[in-house]
C-alpha cells in the first residue's frame, strides 16, 4: 500500500506541476520579448538532442538561414522547437532513419518542422491532438503534454500552429508568429 500511496502522489504531483506551468502561461502578461535568431534556437535543440540523434541516426536539416529573427518570449521559443525535434526523432518510423527539416516561410513568418516519422491519424486524433495528457500511439514514454504545453506558449505569443500527417509517412507542423 504504501509503494501505491508513493506512486499516485508522484503521480499527482507531476500534474499539479503540468497544470502549474499551463496556468502560468496563460496568465504571464509580462512576458520578455526580445529580438531572437531563429537558427541559432534550432541548432542550441540539436545540441542537446544530440545523443537521441546519434542513437537514432537521426538527420536534422536545418534550412532556417542564418540572418532570420522573430520577435519572442527565449524560454518559450526554446521550448516550442525543442518539443518538435524531440518529437520527430521520438516517432521515427521503425524501418528508417528519421530525417528532420526545418525551414522558415519569410512570407508567412511561419517555421515548419517536418518530419518522415510514423505519422499521426489526424480523422481519429486531430480534434485531440494538443489536448492534455492525450497520446496516440503505444509508445511507453508518451505522457500527452508536450503538444499541450507546447500549443498554449503558441497561443500566449499569439500565434497558430497547422499540423497536416500522414500515417507512416510523416508530419508537419507549421507554427506562425504574429
Amino acid at each position: 500500500m504504501v509503494d501505491l500511496l508513493k506512486q499516485v502522489s508522484k503521480s499527482l504531483d507531476e500534474t499539479l506541476r503540468n497544470l502549474n506551468e499551463v496556468v502560468n502561461i496563460r496568465t504571464n502578461i509580462n512576458l520578455t520579448i526580445e529580438r531572437l535568431n531563429l537558427s541559432h534556437y534550432i541548432e542550441k535543440s540539436k545540441t542537446l538532442l544530440n545523443q537521441q540523434i546519434i542513437d537514432k541516426e537521426a538527420i536534422v536539416k536545418n534550412l532556417v538561414p542564418d540572418f532570420v529573427e522573430i520577435d519572442y518570449n527565449a524560454a518559450y521559443l526554446e521550448s516550442i522547437v525543442y518539443n518538435f525535434m524531440s518529437n520527430a526523432i521520438r516517432y521515427s518510423h521503425p524501418k528508417r532513419n528519421p530525417i528532420v527539416t526545418i525551414s522558415y516561410n519569410e512570407t508567412e513568418k511561419a517555421l515548419i518542422i517536418a518530419d518522415n516519422g510514423i505519422g499521426i491519424d489526424l480523422k481519429r486524433y486531430g480534434d485531440n491532438l494538443f489536448g492534455m495528457y492525450k497520446t496516440f500511439n503505444n509508445n511507453p514514454d508518451a505522457k500527452g503534454i508536450g503538444l499541450f504545453i507546447t500549443k498554449n506558449q503558441i497561443d500566449a505569443m499569439g500565434g497558430k500552429i497547422k499540423t497536416e500527417s500522414t500515417i507512416n509517412e510523416g508530419t508537419t507542423f507549421t507554427i506562425y508568429f504574429k
